[in-house]
């Protein structure tokens, strides 16, 4: 029997009267194995109320009135453009036909982990086998999850049905709800000690044991159809259907403690209480300077983040009648003072968690090394009295200099306490006369000289100014396509004597000037006596040539004698790394105008390295050379450091060049390529998302001085979510952050090869390409030019098919 018929008979023998979705008159032997994901799949898409979009390949729709249409296929977002191949529950008219303002159930889903984009393809292969993972989030009657095989996992959203921070598992003979972190932290547990059964409105969950295995069955007491979900949120809901109205039934992890139970209530530091109200840990004292509170959902900032460096700086604010959802004793039977030194002497520690036993000496300990949300434990509530003690980094106070003793008064004397002068004093005085002519003089010839010395060399330096010169000329004169020449004159003038000054360029300074047309220029000078000669041609050759809504235009420029300027377009918000970097809330940008800007920078990059003629590497890609416009659209600027690379060429031998901090790996072995670039876009897209320099001396002497080692850590962790700018509010936007965050470690491989090309980038970031998925971040390595850090790296491989069938 060809394999392709056991998928059909799983879902015949589950879902009796399932009907192919796309066709009317067809006979099973022409069956079709493959189904495109695209609008042809189900006569058109099928758009809900909420922006989600079904596309169905399987669907019953011959239940009893009572249940709703069961079937399979893909469902998206129009927003997102990704899908994912699920089971779903629907309100169904016909066939192909629904009620757009019922919302889809999803009841399983098969590729969380993975999303397709449109056009992609659902087949049968000739094994036929179907594997069902263990990323699904609801529970049907009847379905049984098996310790060590299944768990339930929650989704980040209901939207986005990728793998969320909840989870269910069996552990020895019970089912706990765990929030995934590194170690994973419980937060509920089923079953009470000695119950085989928990009981909720019209059903009930049951542990069912046999020699070799444990596992938990759901039964539901009532002939409408209901499922149990966990929830992006962490509660375990039980919905039910009933013409075509979704409700929920009940909440079975929620306890006397309501909502103040759950992990991420408040957000990380936050401490629930008053039956929801958030708010950030204060000492006894009413100290309140250890955080800032963002919102709900995101928590509270710590003011000074823990440093292990500075742990002398450490200490602990105590919460009276404050605990924790998560209790794992690390001493039992202690003090507590012993317990707060155990967190002071371990750098993981986070909190110092303290529970007193029947008297008031002794207690068990737990020193969790990731905090999500407290919360507020009055008397009464508990059978324990609690403590926590957070751990916060004091600010670092300096330490003003012991001032010196004064000078003893100086007292005059009076006439009546002169001396006879002695012998010896004039022979001294004539000493004292001869040795100062003998110096006068010494000075004397020495600047005369000095003098002479510096008439010849302005001589010397004219005269190779003047040879410099016309090498410009015949290097200008090879150019193509020159933009504007300007006299000094013109640019004097434009500038107002060059009155006011935007800031410092690589090789010179750049002032605000406005033409005779009125427009409005930017205008850069280029020191006389610095470094910058070859940057100037090179900007001229390079980007006087070329044009691209992302790249800063050349107006025009001027060398004439000693005076070299170049003249920009004029960005009205400047550079990108005053808006990034600024820690005041007022004048962050939002995450709609951080993703536009990253594509921007990525669309310019493009153009540079696969557009034009020869390839270009900008070769200083960093915050500093990225400019705004005024609605906040980004220019690349500064191509004094660019290198024309041949298309035939592989590789270029050059300087070493760029900034530390940005320089890829290969920079060591001056072989580049225009890759380079790739890395210190990557490097960017982390600093606006994470609102911090990769290389940020400012910060302690430690680790975390470096960004990319921080990263690293939290990819390892899967906390990728930690890194995301708080000044900002990112909560609506948090899974895009994440996944941009991604593809910037995609971008930070040390091997070139295994860089995406920028034209990839643009089409990952438009949607139309998805990159694969990393789960193992052990190949990372540590390579940083010129810098003691960590490179984050990635493979980028070729995307793998989602096997939604095969060996069970």
């Amino acid at each position: 029997m060809d394999m392709k018929w056991v998928i059909l008979l799983l879902f015949v023998i589950n879902y009796p009267y399932l009907h192919l979705a796309v066709e009317t008159d067809y006979a099973f032997a022409k069956l079709s194995t493959t189904w495109i994901n695209n609008d042809f799949i189900a006569r058109g898409r099928t758009n809900f109320a909420d922006g989600s979009i079904i596309r169905p390949v399987l669907l019953n729709n011959s239940n009893p009135s009572n249940f709703p249409a069961i079937g399979c296929g893909f469902y998206g977002n129009r927003t997102t453009d990704s899908f994912f191949f699920v089971v779903f529950a629907v309100q169904a008219i016909s066939d192909s036909t629904f009620v757009t303002t019922v919302l889809p159930q999803v009841l399983w889903t098969a590729n969380r982990a993975n999303p397709v984009k449109e056009n992609a393809t659902l087949q049968f292969t000739k094994e036929g086998d179907l594997v069902l993972t263990d990323a699904n989030d609801t529970w049907l009657p009847g379905q049984i999850l098996q310790s060590g095989l299944h768990k339930l996992t929650s989704s980040i959203s209901i939207s986005n049905l990728a793998p969320g921070s909840f989870f269910l598992s069996i552990e020895k003979d019970n089912l706990y709800a765990f929030i995934d972190s590194n170690p994973p932290q419980m937060y509920h547990q089923i079953f009470q000690q000695g119950s085989e059964t928990k009981q909720f409105k019209t059903g009930s969950l049951k542990i069912l044991t046999s020699v070799d295995e444990i596992s938990i069955n759901f039964e539901s007491d009532t002939e409408d159809f209901q499922y149990l979900r966990l929830d992006p949120d962490g509660h375990l809901r039980v919905y039910q259907w009933i013409q075509g109205s979704v409700s929920i039934v009940d909440d079975i992890l929620t306890d006397n403690l309501g909502n103040c139970s759950y992990p991420t209530v408040c957000g990380n530091y936050g401490i629930c209480s008053n039956g929801g109200s958030c708010s950030c840990p204060v000492g006894k004292d009413g100290d309140n300077r250890y955080f800032t509170k963002l919102n709900s959902s995101l928590g509270c900032m710590e003011a000074d983040q823990l440093s292990c460096r500075s742990s002398h700086l450490h200490s602990l604010i105590e919460l009276d009648e404050v605990s924790y959802f998560s209790f794992i004793p690390a001493l039992s039977s202690t003090d507590i003072e012993s317990c707060k030194r155990a967190c002071l002497k371990n750098c993981s520690c986070k909190a110092a968690l303290f529970r007193y036993h029947f008297s008031n000496s002794s207690g068990n300990c737990s020193l969790p090394s990731q905090i999500f949300s407290l919360m507020g434990t009055p008397q009464g509530l508990f059978s324990y009295n609690s403590t926590a003690f957070i751990k916060v980094q004091r600010s670092l106070v300096a330490q003003r200099p012991p001032s010196s003793a004064p000078s003893p008064p100086f007292i005059a004397p009076s006439p009546n306490d002169s001396m006879p002068e002695p012998p010896r004093k004039k022979s001294r005085i004539i000493m004292i006369i001869l040795i100062s002519v003998l110096v006068s003089t010494t000075m004397a010839v020495f600047l005369i000289r000095l003098c002479i010395r510096y008439i010849k060399q302005s001589s010397t330096e004219e005269r190779s100014e003047n040879n410099v010169d016309r090498d410009w000329e015949n290097s200008l004169l090879q150019v193509t396509n020159l933009p504007k020449r300007f006299t000094y004159q013109d640019l004097k003038s434009a500038t107002e004597n060059f009155n006011k000054k935007l800031g410092g360029g690589g090789f010179g300074s750049v002032f605000e000037g406005s033409l005779s047309d009125g427009t409005k220029v930017a205008v850069k000078r280029l020191d006389r006596f610095g470094q910058g000669r070859k940057e100037f041609l090179a900007e001229v050759k390079t980007i006087g040539s070329i044009h691209h809504v992302n790249l800063v235009r050349l107006v025009g420029f001027c060398a004439e004698n000693s005076h070299k300027l170049l003249v920009y377009e004029h960005m009205s918000n400047g550079s990108l790394d005053k808006w990034i970097f600024n820690r005041n809330p007022e004048n962050t940008l939002e995450w709609k105008i951080r993703k536009n800007i990253i594509l921007n920078i990525a669309k310019g990059l493009s153009y540079l390295h696969e557009e034009c003629k020869m390839r270009i590497a900008h070769l200083d890609i960093k915050p500093q050379n990225i400019l705004l416009d005024d609605k906040f659209d980004a220019k690349l600027s500064d191509f004094g450091l660019a290198r024309l690379i041949d298309r035939n060429q592989s590789h270029v031998i050059t300087q070493m060049r760029g900034t530390r901090g940005y320089m890829a790996p290969e920079w060591l072995s001056r072989k580049i390529t225009e890759k380079v670039d790739v890395y210190s876009f990557g490097v960017v897209i982390l600093e606006i998302i994470c609102g911090r320099k990769n290389l940020d001396l400012t910060q302690p002497e430690e680790d975390d001085y470096l960004l990319l080692p921080i990263v690293k850590q939290k990819a390892e962790q899967n906390q990728l979510i930690d890194l995301v700018d708080k000044c900002t509010n990112m909560q609506q936007c948090i899974e895009e952050a994440v996944e941009m965050i991604r593809i910037a470690i995609w971008c930070l491989h040390n091997d070139p090869t295994k860089r995406p090309s920028m034209s990839i980038v643009v089409k990952v970031l438009e949607g139309v390409k998805t990159m694969e998925p990393v789960s193992d971040y052990g190949f990372l390595t540590s390579t940083v030019v010129e810098a003691p850090a960590e490179v984050v790296v990635i493979h980028s491989e070729p995307q793998s098919a989602s096997i939604l069938s095969g060996p069970r």
